[in-house]
């Protein structure tokens, strides 16, 4: 089953890094992920840029757009890791390991339904 490893942490303290802290930090979660990725189990990687760049649509009888996240939380959700985990006790331990730092905030661990051509896929 594929899950997604998301990454929440203070955006402020992350975007405030300078280079050389925020590559010691990508180098710690691509040391984590590297075994899952020999087995070919490790999907798209993704980081998100900054809140202010985002925009959200409300629904409604006519759709609103409006400049912003709008989350109510004090972390933002900066990040994304897709995996193929046989279950999801492995897929926890990933992300074990990859909050296994101080410089990383929280990982939530999310199964995934994938849509193929409107149906979902097995």
């Amino acid at each position: 089953m594929q899950y997604a490893i998301l990454c929440y942490d203070d955006e402020a303290v992350i975007e405030s890094w300078p280079d050389a802290k925020l590559d010691e930090v990508i180098g710690k979660h691509q040391a984590a992920t590297k075994p899952i990725a020999k087995r070919g189990k490790l999907g798209p990687v993704l980081r998100l840029l900054p809140t202010s760049t985002a925009m959200t649509v409300r629904s409604g009888d006519k759709p609103v757009v409006l400049d912003g996240p709008f989350a109510e939380t004090k972390e933002q959700l900066l990040g994304l890791w897709i995996i193929d985990a046989d279950t999801h006790d492995e897929a926890l331990a990933l992300a074990a390991e990859l909050a296994g730092h101080k410089e990383t905030g929280s990982m939530e661990v999310r199964p995934l339904l994938m849509f193929m051509d409107g149906k979902a896929a097995s």
